[in-house]
């Protein structure tokens, strides 16, 4: 943040009443009271004003600097070598961006945040964890000593609006003929696998396939990390493993869960399992 920005942020801090939880609209009026109080003493223009109230509440409610490039949906991966080397991937050109977090605590604090919203646990014992947003996005994040060059983060986005097989047809990644005989697999119920390096649309081409789906049948989808997009199935059951705790304990694996789905009436069990190098 900006030297102005973090001591406005203090202010604010000063003021929250840490009994209890603030709303989201509370914090935000007592944002715009400290940036009113503060215009009075040192002229801040309405852009200065409206650049500030969201750096402080990303600050303090989201994920600080990383909150911006989340919002941006030209941007498809984020990837943090450490407090202050930035990197982002935009219309398939990976570039660094100009600014860093404030301080390696910070950006501790950004990773303890992402993995308790996930039910994950990371730390010095445990220092690999995968996650997702409350997006959908998906974290992997790899701490020290692990990594030699301080926390590494690496966040891959997903669109929106789920790819479609019209869209990859119109895009030229598969022709007319391919999709259609994709589409008698589908439907007939044949095993499909899909396999590809990192980055090569693998989770992207099944959310189109699963568009061939017919609609009236239960679905039960098995994931490592949640990264389906399936929106035209209502009988819809999604399951995710979990990673045992501090303890070593309690750990479900894709096993457990295909244990679990064959009592659920499935039809089509989709599986996606991420391999790891």
């Amino acid at each position: 943040m900006t030297e102005l920005g973090q001591e406005l942020k203090n202010e604010v801090l000063c003021t929250i009443d840490l009994s209890r939880d603030l709303e989201d609209r509370e914090l935000l009026d007592m944002i715009d009271r400290t940036l009113a109080l503060r215009s009075k003493e040192t002229y801040l223009g309405i852009g200065e004003r409206l650049r500030l109230r969201k750096e402080i509440f990303n600050s303090i409610r989201r994920l600080d600097i990383l909150q911006e490039l989340i919002e941006d949906p030209h941007i498809t991966e984020i990837m943090i070598n450490g407090a202050s080397h930035i990197f982002i991937e935009k219309a398939g050109r990976i570039e660094e961006w100009e600014r860093g977090f404030e301080s390696d605590k910070k950006l501790f604090d950004i990773i303890q945040q992402i993995a308790s919203g996930a039910n994950r646990v990371i730390n010095e014992t445990s220092p690999i964890v995968d996650a997702r947003l409350y997006d959908g996005s998906r974290v992997n994040i790899v701490l020290p000593p692990v990594s030699l060059v301080g926390p590494v983060v690496t966040i891959r986005k997903f669109p929106e609006k789920p790819m479609t097989m019209e869209r990859l047809i119109s895009l030229g990644s598969i022709s007319e003929e391919a999709a259609e005989f994709l589409k008698e697999l589908v439907e007939s119920g044949y095993n499909i696998f899909i396999s590809g390096g990192t980055g090569a649309g693998k989770t992207t081409f099944l959310n189109a396939l699963t568009g061939y789906i017919p609609s009236t049948e239960r679905i039960i989808t098995i994931e490592d990390s949640a990264e389906l997009q399936i929106v035209s199935i209502p009988n819809l059951v999604r399951l995710e493993v979990r990673n045992a705790n501090v303890e070593g304990k309690n750990e479900i694996t894709i096993r457990d869960l295909i244990k679990s789905s064959l009592r659920m009436r499935p039809e089509p069990i989709k599986m996606k399992r991420r391999e790891k190098a």
